[in-house]
């Protein structure tokens, strides 16, 4: 890790399994380059793109290729990433009965520390045909986010685009990854014209009203009553849930219990709160409130703080 930071290897726009990023990191960054463009009178459209079981099917003689050239690994040290993914097997076990093992030629081992760090070079391409068609992007992990202005005056906008994507797909085939179209998703942002969005037309299947980017519900206006309605219902839901099994703890165990099913939804990404309206955040106010008094015992019409 030492040398991948020295030597500037990481992708800037990777904010998976990296220290002080997250998938709040990510979500400011593309929030606030939406905010600048909208602002400034542009149409904005926002590309959800999302990898089929990307950490199983990456090639090894492709994964030792990027870390020679790429990243400068070699002699021993490529021989240690050789032997690391080497011999390795597989097989299925059900109702007590075990298949025979198989050879595994692809994939990183998930759950290991260098499993998402080999991932992460693997795709370090990426950033390349983004910056060959001059596309803003931003990746956790693989998800991936890609977002175009679409000028008044510049027709090239969705062309760039749409050769990006093929480009992408090319890549992506002879790299042994494949997109799921089927979680694909496209929003536009901004006043969009019906010429504007008459060009998008093979992107049409995939444009939503609402869109799930990383865990957040983000509609066409950027708000986030969507997102804050279901962090809502869900977290009311739990504490119901909680309320059936606070016989069976202790406090300082019922208190864990609440932050972990509770508090870590309220949490989460909550600084692309900041500008909602006054009634979303009393929305999160009450579950904060009802948390606490199902901690305390408080009873519903007493005052809580």
């Amino acid at each position: 890790m030492a040398y991948l930071i020295e030597h500037n290897i990481l992708e800037v726009f990777q904010s998976g399994f990296k220290s002080f990023h997250s998938t709040e990191s990510a979500l400011l960054k593309v929030f606030n380059d939406i905010f600048l463009a909208t602002d400034s009178g542009d149409c904005v459209v926002l590309v959800l793109l999302d990898l089929s079981a990307a950490f199983d099917t990456v090639d090894h003689r492709i994964l030792f290729s990027r870390l020679e050239q790429w990243v400068g690994i070699g002699h021993i040290a490529l021989d240690w990433f050789k032997s690391y993914l080497a011999k390795r097997t597989f097989c299925v076990c059900l109702d007590g009965h075990r298949s025979s093992s198989v050879p595994l030629s692809c994939g990183v081992p998930q759950g290991s520390v260098l499993g998402p760090l080999l991932f992460l070079l693997y795709l370090l391409p990426l950033g390349s045909i983004f910056r060959k068609y001059g596309i803003a992007f931003h990746c956790y992990a693989d998800d991936t986010q890609i977002y175009v202005p679409l000028r008044k005056a510049d027709s090239t906008s969705f062309r760039s685009l749409f050769l990006c994507l093929e480009d992408l797909k090319a890549w992506m085939a002879l790299n042994f990854l494949k997109l799921n179209e089927d979680k694909t998703e496209v929003v536009f942002f901004g006043s969009s014209s019906e010429d504007t969005l008459s060009d998008a037309c093979s992107l049409a299947q995939y444009v939503k009203p609402v869109i799930t980017n990383l865990g957040v519900k983000m509609d066409a206006g950027l708000k986030l009553e969507a997102h804050i309605r279901a962090v809502v219902k869900s977290s009311f839901f739990h504490l119901r849930q909680l309320a059936k099994v606070k016989p069976m703890l202790s406090r300082q165990h019922f208190e864990t219990a609440i932050h972990a099913f509770v508090t870590t939804r309220l949490d989460y990404c909550n600084a692309l709160y900041i500008g909602v309206s006054d009634s979303c955040i009393s929305q999160l106010q009450r579950v904060q409130n009802a948390a606490a008094r199902l901690l305390t015992g408080t009873r519903k019409f007493d005052h809580i703080s």
